[in-house]
Parts: C-alpha cells; structure tokens; sequence
C-alpha cells in the first residue's frame, strides 16, 4: 500500500517539475533590452535664429561652415538627440535642416528641410542613415562621433550639449588634433 502511495506522489511531483520546467521563460526574455525600438514623433523647433548659432568646427574637403541652433536641440525618451544644423558655403549658400542623430547605432535621419520663407518643408525620404558609409555627413559624423555620442552614449541634457558644443570639445573623449 505504501508503494503504490509512494508511485502515485512520486509520479505526482515529476510531472509537477517538468511542467514548472517547460512553462519557465529565459532569463533574457525578462529584461527590457530585447524590446524593439519605438521613435518619438519629431516636434519641428521654430526657425533658427542665424544670430544665435554655435559654430562647429569639423575637418572637411568642402568648403562649407557648419553651426547648430542651441535652441532647436532636444533629446528625446527614444535615444535621439534632434537639433537645427545650419551649413554655409564660401559662396553663401545656406542649407539649413533639422535632423536627428541615434547616438546608440550611430544614425542620423533628415526631419526637415529651411526654405528661403522661413519656414520647413518635409524631405522626400526620412530614413535613418548610417554615418559610418555617407562620405558628405561631415558635420553629423563630428556631432556624433567627438561631441555629443561619446562611445555611442547620448549626452545627458541639452545644457550639456550647448556646453560641449561651445567647448567644441566633449571632456570624455581624447582626440589627437594636428
């Protein structure tokens, strides 16, 4: 009578375990990295200021001056530092947009184009790009890279951003400049 009591609980409790077993999740799965990543819906800022603007100073083969609008930078809860770059060329041509950079993946990504009205227009494709392939990203590649991404890592807060930027330095990062 004992055995056969003893059979049933002990057949009991392995079909209790392997049950616990197979409807245990992975450990992996119980942390929010795994996640997708959502974008924020881009907020456009009010047109730049041209009298406001922190230069930036990037080596090129061009011949155009870059500066970014401290007023239009903002990080967002998705990871994306957005800001206004203003681009001028020796003979004064004037591009201004405003973009986003996703410091985690090193992409950036067009939001708006500046008309001569002062206002924006939206750019026929808005993708995520990345800055390590497109050789006319000087300005984006420097913003990310040596300024505003140390070691892929966002800058914490806007203040931050326009120090760094007025710096043109980011005290984390060593560069050798000849």
């Amino acid at each position: 009578m004992h055995s056969k009591l003893f059979l049933a609980s002990f057949t009991l409790l392995v079909c209790l375990l392997f049950t616990a077993c197979a409807a245990k999740t992975e450990f992996k799965e119980s942390f929010d990295t795994e996640k997708p990543w959502v974008e924020q819906l881009a907020q456009l800022p009010p047109y730049p200021d041209l009298n406001k603007l922190i230069p930036l100073a990037v080596q090129t083969s061009t011949d155009y001056k870059h500066a970014i609008d401290p007023e239009s930078i903002s990080i967002g809860d998705d990871g994306v530092l957005r800001f206004t770059l203003v681009s001028r060329s020796s003979l004064d041509a004037l591009n201004i947009t405003h973009e986003g950079i996703r410091c985690e993946t090193n992409e950036r990504k067009l939001y708006a184009i500046g008309r001569d009205d002062k206002t924006w227009s939206r750019p026929r494709t808005s993708e995520w790009q990345s800055l390590d392939f497109v050789k006319q990203f000087y300005a984006q590649r420097e913003l990310s890279k040596n300024l505003l991404c140390p070691d892929k890592q966002i800058i914490g807060t806007k203040e931050e951003a326009i120090k760094v930027l007025k710096e043109g330095k980011n005290p984390t990062i060593f560069r050798f400049v000849r």
